[in-house]
C-alpha cells in the first residue's frame, strides 16, 4: 500500500514532527510512504489514484476549489484520507468542500491549551475494540460536525465555563469515521502538540484509524461509484 503524508501550514501546531510520527506508524507497518511539504500532489490528480491513503497535516492555509475536488474523487474512487487535529479539520477554512469531505470544521478550544479532559470511548468499533476511557491535557476542540459521522469517542464540554456554556454541556465528538464515496474517512481531534499522540491510547487510536483508511481501497476494488454521482454542489 501506497501513503501520501503532506505537511505544512501553521507552524504552531509542529506539522514536521506530526508528519515524522505518522510516517513511522505507516513504514512500520509495511506502507511505502511519501512525506512533503507542498501541496503540489493534490494538483496532481493521475497521482492521488495511485495512493491508498492520503494524510494531510495542514493547519488552516488556502486550498484552491480544482485541489479539493481533486482530493474528492480520488477518495470517492478508494483512497482513504485520515488525520487528526488541526491537521485535517482546521485546514482550509475557506474550503466547504474539503470541510464535507472530513466531516466537521474547527471552531474553538475553550481555554486553550493544557485544559485537562476526560475522552470516553462510546463504540465497539474494532478501531476502539479494548480500549479503556483515557483523560488528557491539551487542547478540547469544539467542532460543528456532520451528524452522519460514526463517532468512536467524545468528551464532555463542561471543563471549561465560556460564552457556549449557557447552552449546557454536550458531548462533543473526538474521533470519527465516515464515507465518502467508496473511501474511507477517519479523524481524531487529539494531536495538538505531537507528544500528546506519540504513545499510548491516543497513539493506538490512529494506527489503527490510519491503517483502516488505508484498507478501504482494497475493499472498493471492483466496485463502481456511478450511481453516487451528479452534478455536485457549485454554491
Amino acid at each position: 500500500m501506497k501513503a501520501l503524508i503532506t505537511w505544512g501550514g501553521w507552524p504552531g501546531h509542529q506539522p514536521e514532527r506530526t508528519a515524522a510520527l505518522f510516517h513511522d506508524m505507516l513504514t512500520a507497518e509495511g506502507l511505502q510512504v511519501d512525506v512533503t511539504d507542498t501541496l503540489d500532489a493534490f494538483d496532481d490528480p493521475d497521482y492521488l489514484a495511485t495512493l491508498d491513503l492520503i494524510v494531510p497535516v495542514w493547519t488552516m492555509a488556502d486550498l484552491s476549489r480544482e485541489a479539493a475536488t481533486n482530493v474528492s474523487e480520488a477518495v470517492a474512487r478508494g483512497t482513504g484520507l485520515a488525520g487528526c487535529h488541526g491537521g485535517m479539520c482546521d485546514a482550509f477554512r475557506g474550503n466547504p468542500l474539503w470541510q464535507f469531505i472530513t466531516g466537521a470544521n474547527w471552531v474553538a478550544h475553550p481555554g486553550g491549551d493544557g485544559i485537562r479532559h476526560r475522552v470516553t470511548i462510546t463504540s465497539d468499533d474494532p478501531l476502539v475494540a479494548g480500549l479503556a476511557d483515557f483523560e488528557v491535557e491539551t487542547e478540547q476542540y469544539y467542532l460543528h460536525t456532520d451528524p452522519a459521522n460514526r463517532v468512536l469517542a467524545t468528551t464532555r464540554t463542561d471543563v471549561v465555563t465560556w460564552y457556549h456554556s449557557p447552552n449546557g454541556p454536550v458531548d462533543m465528538p473526538v474521533a470519527w469515521t465516515r464515507a465518502w464515496g467508496l473511501g474511507r474517512i477517519y479523524y481524531n481531534a487529539l494531536g495538538h502538540a505531537p507528544d500528546v499522540i506519540a504513545s499510548g491510547t491516543p497513539r493506538e487510536m490512529l494506527r489503527r484509524g490510519l491503517l483502516w483508511a488505508a484498507q478501504g481501497k482494497g475493499a472498493a476494488q471492483g466496485q463502481s461509484i456511478a450511481h453516487l454521482q451528479n452534478a455536485g454542489n457549485h454554491g
